[in-house]
């Protein structure tokens, strides 16, 4: 029977010391990290406090485990996708925007799994310049567009599956800043120009990669760390489907948020796709983009130890940037003045600034802060605020109620 609340940390709490100990020698300390993190993740093991209502004739009280902030655990994306969404409201155009997608082959993935830092950052690059560089052609739209990029290394079905999406704004300044110039509003780029020039760029990468020693081969690959051998494996992608998706799926900015939310800060598979886990397997649902219509959500079932490490595949080097911004909205002295520019060149306002609130008075140096409220409280509604604070491992002196159930109180 699927079990209630089923989460990802509980599969690896359940099965990720065996898995630890099957792989020994094979799991990065990368990925040590991140499952110890999600394991932990708002458990005793990190920490926590007590919170307790301020209502004499109610008082429940309750405990707030810590939270891991791993940029990996499904659980604490939440809250990490809210401060940077409303940090990219400022941004925003009153412009048609696209969805824009570029995908390297099966073939470059195998390798690019050996060589994540490296190859993800080639993908990243290729792609941003083959944007900016046909944006520009007189041509073509013949202006300096942004857009913001961000990288997805999994399937549906959590294969490795390197890919990027990136959000565009329908238009962008002319080269001598003088007005903007928009797309049409089904239209941005030629598809097929794109995919030529991807194509030839990544490629091209990846020969001065292996020229300058930047890219390391084991296993059946360990061969292609001649040069003459790796341009022989080089030659059928020349001829290869390279996949770039281009379309405007947006009524307007006011959806680009939203769309944003579903990408920016997205794992592997989040616990609402889990549909039961025991010893004999974890069964998840996923979508077989093979299939058009209702047809193409299923479920599989694999081994718990599989399913972690197919989780494991997508787990990004340490200081690997999976959002990154271009063009327009590169992160820049001159953004914001950019911004300000492109806004009077399509005619709109700058987005009112909310007025600042006034500084709160300090209290004097003997008195005491006032407790911070935590969450309503569950029974009265009244506010809840922290009375203790425990370190990782150590157990509260306060208990907490026994009714209602526990409430989870987000610490991220």
């Amino acid at each position: 029977m699927p079990r209630p609340g089923l989460e990802i940390a509980d599969i690896f709490r359940d099965h990720g010391a065996a898995w630890r100990r099957a792989n020994r020698g094979h799991v990065s300390h990368a990925q040590l990290k991140v499952m110890n993190a999600i394991e932990g993740c708002r458990t005793a093991a990190l920490g926590g406090y007590v919170a307790r209502c301020t209502n004499p004739v109610c008082g429940h009280t309750t405990i707030a485990y810590c939270s891991c902030r791993n940029r990996h655990c499904p659980r604490c994306q939440g809250s990490q996708a809210s401060e940077w969404l409303e940090a990219r409201k400022a941004e925003l155009l009153e412009v048609p925007y696209f969805h824009v997608v570029f995908t390297l082959p099966p073939r470059i993935g195998a390798i690019a799994f050996q060589n994540k830092a490296v190859i993800y950052d080639l993908l990243f690059k290729a792609s941003a310049e083959t944007l900016l560089t046909i944006a520009a052609d007189p041509k073509r739209l013949g202006a300096k567009i942004g857009f913001s990029s961000v990288l997805h290394t999994w399937g549906s079905a959590m294969t490795h599956h390197p890919h990027v999406h990136m959000i565009v704004p329908g238009g962008g300044i002319s080269a001598d800043g003088s007005r903007w110039i928009g797309s049409s509003e089904d239209y941005l780029l030629p598809v097929p120009v794109l995919i030529r020039m991807f194509r030839g760029k990544m490629l091209s990468a990846l020969k001065a990669a292996h020229a300058d020693g930047r890219l390391e081969f084991f296993g059946d690959h360990a061969r292609l760390a001649d040069k003459a051998a790796f341009k022989t494996w080089l030659e059928p992608l020349y001829d290869t489907h390279w996949h770039v998706y281009a379309k405007r799926p947006f009524a307007g900015p006011g959806q680009v948020l939203a769309y944003l939310a579903r990408y920016t800060h997205r794992v592997a598979i989040s616990s609402s796709r889990l549909v039961s886990a025991d010893e004999a397997g974890v069964t998840f649902k996923y979508k077989d983009y093979r299939i058009e219509g209702p047809g193409r959500y299923k479920t599989m079932t694999v081994a718990p130890g599989e399913f972690i490490r197919r989780f494991m595949l997508h787990v990004l080097p340490k200081g690997f940037h999976r959002i990154r911004h271009y063009g327009l909205l590169a992160s820049s002295r001159t953004k914001v003045d950019t911004l300000t520019r492109a806004r009077e060149l399509i005619a709109i306002a700058t987005p009112a600034q909310p007025p600042r609130s006034a500084k709160p008075e300090q209290p004097s140096g003997d008195a005491e802060a006032p407790d911070k409220p935590v969450h309503p409280c569950p029974c009265c509604g009244g506010s809840m605020v922290i009375i203790e604070l425990f370190e990782a491992g150590s157990t509260p002196r306060n208990k907490p109620s026994a009714m209602p159930a526990a409430i989870g109180i987000d610490t991220s």
